[in-house]
């Protein structure tokens, strides 16, 4: 959906990236009253798992900015404005919301070149207010209930007749505003109509201020025990990981199956090839190699399913996501056609991947489109897992702590070189049957390391 606004000094904030709804303001990179130029960085946002810095798309003096670092900012509001030309500030008559000014005349083309973050920033969203309310942002609300005033009394001096914080100020000075109702009366009092409540759709760290005085008595108390504790919010990784694991388990039905691959010869082969390309060779590509011959014979893992449409989607390519522990939490960046690379070439792209995820450089179409995932939990303890499927995707591969155990081989017995692998799949793309023998034939072909040299598409 197209958002456009019929104000040029109004930015609305885009579509940062496909199907993105919401942002994250880290931090402002300019101050109000400042000039800009066309491009020049004003916000750093996060989405999703990605940092994201948000240009100007045309040159001039920033009024106001909307929200503080940490807050939530909606695609198709209002991030900033400029200050009007030709006037004082943003100042202009109030307009009523139904019958905005109509955009300067080459506006819309000057728009269509302002340049991109992802997605365009020639797509503005018209701003007005809910019937009945004023229009002001969630920190200019914020502000009039600190001062105790009623904002659907102040009037607007900002584009489309929008409250700005001056305005409130001015008010509160002036008395020419009435003054906010307090949020309990003695019962002995009839109690006044309580002002139509601030809209919540930008979410601030202090629960109390953004959230109207009623719905907040209605909760019932969270126990916290005693002692010094870290609050810690869902927001940027932490929520979009905590969103996309809820969405996992609420849809796919997971399974598990678990064993151990004889990864001796696979020892020895990565060993000789370290020696020979100079190169750090770890398990992790063989396993990778493994699994995208896997999925050429099993291609009902290698698969993504469409709820809304209620359908599978079978891949004839593999693009291989590997799950990589941050700072900031867990992503899965991909590494495109995996099916069409060598052992070498694998161990190179997920090093990179790894890099450019843990210093946030990767770009974002790296962070999705993947058709099944690899986590390699073994990297720092552990044997076996349950890891939750990266959906919509159909299957995940937890690859454990490689260990030395004894095993019987032909009626002998030798130490071996095992490494635990557990698989999880979604039980309605993937019968338990098939689950079982991919993994089998994942551990077979791990027996066999020279023939995983090559890549598993001709």
């Amino acid at each position: 959906m197209a958002h456009t606004s019929s104000d040029p000094n109004v930015f609305i904030l885009p579509d940062l990236g496909e199907g993105v709804h919401e942002a994250e303001l880290i931090s402002w990179k300019v101050s109000p009253g400042e000039t800009v130029e066309e491009h020049q960085t004003v916000a750093e946002m996060e989405t999703d798992k990605a940092l994201v810095e948000v240009p100007s798309p045309r040159s001039g003096t920033i009024d106001e900015l909307f929200g503080n670092p940490g807050d939530i900012l909606k695609v198709g509001e209002p991030a900033w404005t400029y200050v009007r030309e030709g006037g004082n500030g943003s100042a202009a008559p109030a307009q009523p919301a139904a019958a905005p000014a109509p955009a300067p005349a080459g506006a819309a083309e000057e728009r269509e070149d302002a340049g991109t973050v992802v997605g365009s920033l020639s797509e503005m969203a018209s701003v007005s207010a809910a019937k009945g309310k004023v229009l002001a942002t969630p920190a200019v609300r914020r502000l009039a209930r600190d001062l105790g005033i009623d904002i659907n009394t102040v009037s607007g001096s900002g584009i489309a007749g929008r409250v700005t914080d001056r305005d409130v100020r001015a008010a509160a000075e002036g008395g020419t505003a009435a003054p906010a109702q307090p949020a309990a009366r003695p019962q002995s009092e009839p109690a006044p109509a309580a002002p139509t409540p601030a809209p919540a759709a930008r979410r601030s760290p202090d629960l109390a201020t953004t959230v109207p005085q009623q719905e907040v008595v209605s909760r019932p108390p969270v126990l916290v025990p005693a002692g010094d504790s870290q609050v810690i919010p869902f927001r940027g990784v932490r929520r979009t990981i905590a969103n996309r694991l809820r969405q996992s388990v609420d849809n796919a039905v997971h399974f598990s199956v678990m064993d151990e691959a004889d990864v001796t010869e696979v020892d020895a082969t990565r060993k000789r090839l370290s020696a020979a390309s100079g190169e750090k060779i770890s398990y992790l590509p063989f396993v990778a190699s493994a699994v995208c011959r896997a999925m050429k014979r099993f291609p009902m893992l290698n698969a993504t399913v469409d709820d809304e449409a209620e359908q599978i989607y079978r891949h004839s390519f593999v693009h291989l996501g590997i799950a990589t522990d941050t700072e900031q939490g867990l992503s899965v960046p991909v590494i495109p056609n995996a099916d069409a690379l060598g052992i070498l070439e694998i161990g190179r792209n997920i090093s990179e991947i790894a890099r450019m995820t843990r210093d946030r450089s990767i770009p974002r179409e790296r962070l999705s489109g993947s058709t099944f995932t690899i986590s390699n939990v073994g990297s720092y303890a552990g044997r076996f897992a349950t890891p939750i499927i990266n959906y919509p995707e159909v299957g995940i591969l937890a690859v454990g702590r490689v260990r030395e155990g004894v095993v019987a081989d032909r009626g002998a017995i030798r130490v071996a070189k095992l490494l635990p692998l557990s698989l999880t799949c979604d039980h309605r793309s993937v019968d338990g049957a098939d689950a079982a023998r991919c993994l089998a034939y994942i551990m077979e072909l791990l027996q066999r390391p020279d023939e995983l040299m090559t890549p598993a598409r001709g």
